[in-house]
């Protein structure tokens, strides 16, 4: 999540970040030149309209949407400091309040939410009852920046980001920022391992199924990047995969790619561009599939919650 003022114009907040482009159906290519909104490839993705359709509007700021297996998606309310679920028949109802100023979230293969909480610098486990446990406080002694993007490796190993969002609840007395790294936290461990120290600032994280492959982005330089999984949690063979950074980004089961931050561009394994959808706010930070059969597109963008309707599944 972004530390963004509502007032702040879209203009104005694309030129902050460095994404700056159009918002309305056709976006500019690396050559400056137009490219349609979707390509052949892309409208086969979705099962009817690409237009986001609004479920609620009644949030400060949401983000961290993350889905059970049984398809209900979770997503945060950061400055109210909830965590809300929306349920296969449609309903919205508070889970977790006070929720740590939960940000990024993940569902581990116990069923239990892991969630970025933010307030101190912590990862939780949530559990199904709403029972909180506190997984990390710092390291090496350090207090976190503020935990922001979580994925939970088929093996269980939890990779996070920690960027630096100055936030206007913290205290005066907070410690001063610590580098901005990406972590590995291994199953069992207290204590997290830097596994990428080069980004400027890291932010939205999204690994494969299949434990090979993690995508990073770098908001800051705008760029997102694959790496191979080591055996023991390493990031190697560090490759650019599309120069357009993200807050948060999920995959469907094709593996291709989906970003946001100025509505949601989605990406091929291979890094075509294939379709952008316009988010009819100032800022998309996240997204992630759900439903019964894991074929609804749940998008958090500012004070709203979006779906789309897609013939691909998300991928788990």
């Amino acid at each position: 999540m972004l530390n963004i003022s509502r007032r702040i114009t879209v203009g104005a907040l694309a030129l902050v970040l460095g994404l700056a482009g159009p918002l309305m159906t056709r976006a500019q290519g690396p050559a400056g030149a137009a490219e349609p909104a979707l390509t052949t490839a892309g409208r086969a993705l979705f099962a009817g309209s690409p237009t986001p359709q609004l479920v609620a509007r009644q949030f400060a700021f949401t983000e961290g949407p993350a889905v059970d297996r049984a398809g209900n998606i979770f997503f945060t309310d950061q400055p109210n400091d909830k965590i809300w679920k929306y349920d296969l028949a449609g309903k919205l109802s508070v889970f977790l309040s006070p929720a740590g100023r939960a940000n990024g979230m993940y569902f581990d293969k116990r069923g239990y939410l892991i969630a970025c909480a933010d307030a101190q610098g912590e990862l939780w486990s949530v559990a199904p009852d709403g029972k909180t446990t506190v997984l990390l406080r710092d390291v090496a002694g350090q207090r976190l920046n503020g935990p922001n993007d979580v994925w939970v490796a088929p093996r269980g190993g939890l990779y996070f980001t920690d960027p630096y969002y100055k936030r206007d609840y913290w205290p005066a007395t907070r410690p001063a920022a610590i580098a901005q790294y990406v972590y590995y936290l291994a199953p069992g461990a207290t204590q997290p391992v830097a596994v990428e120290t080069t980004l400027t600032k890291p932010n939205g994280l999204i690994g494969t199924p299949d434990g090979r492959t993690l995508y990073v982005a770098d908001i800051e330089a705008n760029k997102t990047y694959r790496y191979r999984l080591g055996a023991d949690g390493q990031l190697l063979d560090k490759q650019l995969f599309v120069a357009q950074g993200s807050d948060g980004m999920t995959l469907d089961e094709r593996g291709n790619v989906y970003l946001t931050g100025q509505g949601v561009t989605i990406y091929s394994p291979a890094g075509q561009r294939l379709a952008h959808l316009d988010v009819p706010a100032p800022w998309t930070a996240n997204l992630c599939f759900g439903g019964k059969d894991m074929r609804t597109l749940f998008i958090t963008a500012s004070e709203a919650v979006y779906t789309v309707p897609m013939r691909v599944r998300g991928s788990r």
